[in-house]
């Protein structure tokens, strides 16, 4: 952030369409971890709209990526 209190560098936003891509959760799903502090807060773009910080939710995805051990197929069957 420059000295003005402004972004030297835009980041890029996401809407939900283009989350729900991203992310495999439901939309309430999502709603209910933001709320908990286990998903990045949605910035209200104007009332009806709004969008989330693309880097905020790559850099969650990889701390789940890096908890979360992937399951082994044969533990499935």
């Amino acid at each position: 952030i420059s000295e003005e209190g402004f972004l030297s560098s835009p980041q890029p936003l996401i809407d939900r369409k283009q989350l729900l891509k991203l992310v495999p959760l439901s939309d309430r799903t999502i709603f209910n971890m933001e709320k908990r502090g286990e998903f990045p807060q949605r910035l209200a773009i104007t009332p009806r709209r709004v969008a989330w910080y693309l880097n905020e939710v790559h850099e969650w995805m990889e701390k789940r990526r890096a908890q979360k051990p992937i399951m082994p197929i044969s533990f499935l069957r």
